[in-house]
């Protein structure tokens, strides 16, 4: 079948972010046998304008559409993606018969109101490599194959999600598919080597997309396709594992082959406060990294447990020594206003936040509540939401003894490099 894949960054700031997530899917639906071309669309873009001429060059069978974020998760003034992404899936149905299939992160936290909402014809949630191939051989063979996993259908029906304990069974995605970026125009090239995640941060989502089961690519796989990637003139990474040092032995086994392959890498890492000892700190630095994401969220010993956090500030702080002393820029977020914060955490958190002497600091004061977390039953035990509430339109948490004052109290920041901003 001809596929025709689009990614359109609502979201995107002055730089169009590379696809991975889509890039996959592509490549598993290409090896399965179909014809497929990805079309990454700017912020900036004539989207329609752009449907339009991709449907008329490749008259397309199957059309997908990735949904990456649902909104940028800012209480003050929060911008909602979908109505921009609606216009997509309408110019798709005005140009094109194929149906269209939705897919992605966000559209993964809220598959069935996405689909309804967006107006797709069928859904995947979760990873796509496996689910949207079976999908394509289901419409192929007029839907007389076996129904395909992890696909949500507009009569509200879904099919059992699946997720592949093999990431090595998925092919990584071949550069033609998607970093046909403009010459001269330099981007950090995302790399995804492990899914899921057991830490049950109270607020996060990255169960309902990736699963709780750690599942890892072996590490010789990944560092062959950053060779070659390296081979075609890529040097700059983003590893966007959301826990790059989990599990540690994996970090290091990691670390050690990209030092044996001598490939030159720059790289960037997401980093959960714990298990980084000196050995880690070290291996990672001689591998190319030059800067970590420090996911703290907090800086009072009273408020991690109630967002979940396995560790404590001293704990924050020596790993981020060690970090600092083999010469890892380090970059840290604040997650005020959760259940049980006052003003005396905040201020707690502000001042530990300014003792790390970061490269930078991001914050957020209000929290996205999202379906199935511990701060949605929070939320739902205070009577801030309904169980009911699909959520899709975005909810926030903030504690009642700060919700008048820690907005301003966060704008009004000035140590170090502080940037009040939403994390995303």
């Amino acid at each position: 079948m001809r596929v025709l894949l689009l990614s359109a960054a609502s979201d995107a700031g002055s730089m169009t972010p590379l696809p991975l997530g889509l890039a996959c899917v592509a490549q598993s639906a290409e090896t399965s046998g179909h014809e497929v071309q990805l079309v990454n669309m700017s912020a900036d873009a004539d989207w329609e304008k752009g449907v339009r001429s991709s449907v008329e060059q490749f008259s397309p069978e199957v059309i997908g559409l990735s949904v990456r974020n649902i909104d940028d998760q800012n209480m003050q003034s929060p911008r909602f993606f979908l109505d921009s992404l609606r216009s997509v899936v309408s110019a798709c149905r005005k140009h094109s018969s194929a149906p269209v299939v939705l897919g992605g992160a966000g559209f993964s936290i809220f598959p069935a109101s996405a689909l309804e909402y967006l107006g797709g014809d069928f859904g995947i949630g979760g990873e796509g490599e496996g689910a949207f191939p079976a999908l394509l051989s289901w419409l192929q063979h007029e839907r007389q194959a076996a129904v395909p996993p992890s696909t949500y259908f507009p009569n509200a029906s879904q099919t059992p999600a699946e997720f592949n304990r093999d990431l090595d069974s998925f092919p990584m995605p071949q550069p033609r598919l998607w970093l046909n970026f403009p010459s001269g125009q330099e981007q950090r090239i995302p790399v995804q080597t492990r899914r899921g995640c057991p830490l049950d941060c109270s607020y996060c989502s990255t169960s309902a997309i990736e699963g709780r089961p750690v599942r890892l690519r072996s590490a010789d796989s990944v560092v062959r396709w950053l060779a070659m990637l390296r081979e075609k003139g890529f040097r700059h990474f983003h590893f966007v594992d959301n826990t790059f040092n989990l599990p540690p032995h994996y970090a290091k086994e990691l670390c050690r082959k990209l030092i044996e392959a001598e490939l030159g890498l720059e790289w960037w890492a997401i980093i959960y406060p714990k298990w980084v000892d000196a050995t880690l700190a070290e291996l990672m630095a001689k591998a190319g990294c030059s800067l970590v994401s420090l996911g703290f969220e907090s800086g009072s010993d009273a408020i991690l447990p109630q967002l979940n956090k396995h560790f404590t500030c001293a704990e924050v702080s020596a790993i981020s020594k060690v970090l600092a002393a083999v010469g890892i820029k380090r970059n840290g977020f604040l997650l005020l206003g959760g259940p049980q914060e006052t003003r005396a955490t905040v201020e707690e958190s502000l001042e530990f936040a300014e003792g790390l002497h970061l490269d930078a600091l991001k914050i957020t004061a209000g929290i996205r509540i999202y379906p199935g977390t511990r701060l949605a039953s929070s939320a739902i035990a205070e009577g801030l939401i309904r169980p009911e509430d699909s959520l899709l339109f975005p909810r926030f948490y903030m504690a009642q003894a700060v919700r008048d004052w820690l907005p301003e109290r966060v704008a009004g920041c000035s140590f170090g490099d502080v940037l009040p901003s939403t994390r995303s």
